[in-house]
């Protein structure tokens, strides 16, 4: 009979077994990782599509930027467009470089420091926006395997009291419990590695495509500094 009983718990021990069976606390653990799981993989999704995008939009704005086109077009083409990345530090660039020339900007100096302070402002706009939940990502992959360990210490908790409440040490009595909190544990770790994989990728992505706007604004800016100065020489020379 003993052994009847032992094969047909063993029979019974699969994950929906387990899950059903396992206590309020465990559930509820193994129902959080579970979903930080998903908030996970649904990040990974969004985030390996918007950096492709964001790619191709570097890609297709510096071959039009370096075509030869004259800076007055490719403004007037992309100011009533919402832009974003080096488009959209290109406008705030030439608007700056705009309103200045209209107001009658006579201080080169002040001139390139608003439009480098433009342009950074920008910069730091898109890179937020690169960035943003992956704190997410670093929170569940630090936090995972803390809280699938939470659920295996009340499994285990859950295994003593079932050992003393039958006075026995039979396997029988204290699988579930066992295994319930081994199955929380899993979880955590299912929740966690890809969380900190993900992090770790995007974290470098998210880096290189800042580091690559970083280079087009410094280019640009030296670029708008060439011609400040041709520009303010202009009305020196017409005087003489």
């Amino acid at each position: 009979m003993e052994q009847v009983g032992l094969a047909a718990a063993t029979t019974d021990v699969t994950l929906w077994s387990l899950f059903m069976e396992a206590g309020f606390v465990v559930k509820l653990v193994m129902l959080g990782l579970i979903g930080a799981s998903v908030w996970t993989w649904a990040i990974v999704v969004d985030k390996t599509l918007k950096y492709g995008k964001v790619r191709r939009q570097l890609d297709a704005f510096e071959q039009v930027f370096w075509s030869g086109q004259s800076l007055e077009e490719l403004y007037r083409t992309l100011s009533d467009r919402q832009t974003s990345g080096m488009g959209a530090i290109f406008v705030s660039a030439m608007r700056e470089w705009k309103k200045s020339f209209e107001r009658g900007a006579r201080s080169p100096i002040g001139l390139q420091m608003r439009i480098d302070r433009a342009m950074d402002v920008t910069l730091s706009r898109e890179s937020e926006t690169l960035e943003a939940r992956l704190g997410s990502l670093a929170t569940i992959g630090s936090a995972g395997p803390f809280v699938g360990l939470f659920g295996t210490v009340v499994g285990i908790m859950t295994s003593f009291q079932a050992i003393a409440g039958s006075k026995s040490t039979n396997l029988a009595v204290v699988a579930p419990g066992i295994a319930e909190a081994l199955l929380a544990t899993a979880i955590g770790l299912l929740a966690a590695i890809p969380a900190v994989i993900a992090y770790n990728k995007f974290s470098a992505d998210a880096g290189k495509i800042t580091a690559r706007m970083e280079g087009f604004a410094d280019e640009f800016s030296a670029i708008l500094s060439r011609q400040i100065d041709e520009k303010l020489q202009q009305p020196r020379q017409a005087a003489q």
